[in-house]
């Protein structure tokens, strides 16, 4: 089992404050197994076993308690008197008015609370207006790519490299033999779960709560889903991904569109990205990107259909950035763009992200963006090549694998 030690150290460095845990992100992406490296590092700091209660509600011998009055009840019987009692609540969007649970137990001295969501429809709007100040969320990624690396004995970096971005981060992919058929197939179960389960259960709140944006047309979300894959790392608008499905035949209008690419974001399907103008130091609008979670998924979606290998490395600088904790957009400077400006509190980064820069053309163009910001933050060029390394006038080209390794 891989420590997901960058998790698993925000989870300790919460514990016994009085704050609600909230992990948040795709299914499959580790959620339930981090609770368990978790509790596994509680049992050998002291906990006892009385002190932990868990309930997943994937799993069918708990449904009595997808009641909220029935799962109170039980939880407050697990109250340890005069110790710390930590519940874990796996998958608690199941739960109807699981907020009034949550809240009941977090006013209980000696409780520390941790909960797991697929959907940040639930965790971060819902939640956020009840328990507003009451909570941190850990927003949880599949596989690092330096994750990844420690479950392969292959020595040639290359070689997982490609492995990688061919199947995808997900954690249990790692463990399946025979890859190539079998990845897919199980890429297929997450996606159709996500797509069909999740947003349906997101469709369904938002009903009970008096919502009339529907997404319902499942052939509709699956048409945006492919296009939004199709389209990663280049800009795009609502208005455009609508041109584009009435031109398939297909009458819809942008708020529609919209609503649907909000479900799927809100599943952590794809992460939008917004335009940021660097002289101007404002955010754009308009004409965002979109990155995918897994690149296994992307594939999935664009079935028999070849795709630019340097957008694919740029997803997975993108997902390695958000990792470690910096909020991204995407540059403008002048007509110039600059794939990613990565800020984490007063340190700023520019980054450009290109497969290969031994074209000499290629080489001018991701400079040409990087030379026009005037300011002296770090700028950084990462690619697959490792023939043009080193420092232009303050100007870094590093390889990309050894960046996501951290070397």
């Amino acid at each position: 089992m891989i420590e997901r030690k960058e998790y698993l150290d925000k989870l300790i460095a919460w514990k016994d404050e009085q704050v609600i845990k909230v992990v948040s992100g795709i299914r499959r992406c580790g959620k339930s197994t981090l609770l368990e490296l978790y509790k596994d590092y509680l049992k050998k700091n002291g906990v006892n076993d009385a002190q932990i209660v868990s309930v997943n509600f994937e799993e069918l011998e708990n449904e009595w308690l997808l009641d909220y009055t029935a799962l109170y009840k039980y939880l407050i019987q697990k109250l340890q008197k005069g110790q710390m009692t930590y519940f874990f609540l796996d998958e608690i969007q199941k739960v109807s008015g699981f907020e009034k649970v949550v809240d009941s137990l977090y006013v209980k001295q000696d409780v520390d609370l941790y909960i797991t969501g697929s959907n940040s429809y639930l965790l971060s709007s819902e939640l956020a207006t009840l328990l507003s100040g009451r909570y941190v969320e850990i927003k949880m990624l599949p596989f690092s790519f330096k994750e990844y690396a420690q479950t392969r004995a292959e020595s040639d970096l290359e070689n997982v490299f490609a492995e990688y971005m061919q199947n995808g981060s997900f954690p249990y992919v790692t463990t399946i033999s025979d890859a190539k058929e079998k990845v897919g197939t199980y890429i297929e179960g997450i996606y159709n779960t996500v797509v069909v389960k999740d947003i349906e259960e997101r469709q369904n709140r938002k009903e009970k709560s008096g919502s009339n944006r529907n997404v319902n047309d499942i052939a509709l979300l699956r048409n945006i889903a492919k296009y939004l894959a199709s389209v990663i790392g280049s800009p795009v608008s609502v208005k455009g991904i609508t041109d584009y499905i009435v031109s398939s035949g297909r009458k819809v209008s942008q708020n529609t569109v919209g609503d649907y690419i909000e479900a799927l974001t809100e599943a952590f399907i794809f992460y939008p990205v917004e335009r940021y103008d660097i002289s101007g130091k404002q955010l754009l609008k308009q004409n965002g990107k979109f990155y995918i979670v897994d690149l296994g998924l992307r594939r999935y979606l664009l079935q028999k259909r070849s795709y630019d290998l340097g957008y694919s490395i740029e997803n997975i600088v993108y997902l390695e950035l958000i990792r470690r904790g910096y909020t991204v957009s995407v540059g403008k400077v002048g007509n110039l763009e600059v794939d990613f400006v990565a800020k984490k509190g007063d340190k700023v980064e520019y980054i450009q992200v290109s497969a290969s820069l031994t074209d000499q053309t290629t080489f001018d163009r991701e400079m040409s963006s990087l030379v026009k910001i005037k300011d002296n933050y770090p700028k950084m060029i990462l690619t697959l090549d490792k023939f043009t390394l080193g420092n232009y006038e303050g100007i870094e080209v590093k390889n990309v694998i050894d960046w996501l390794l951290g070397k």
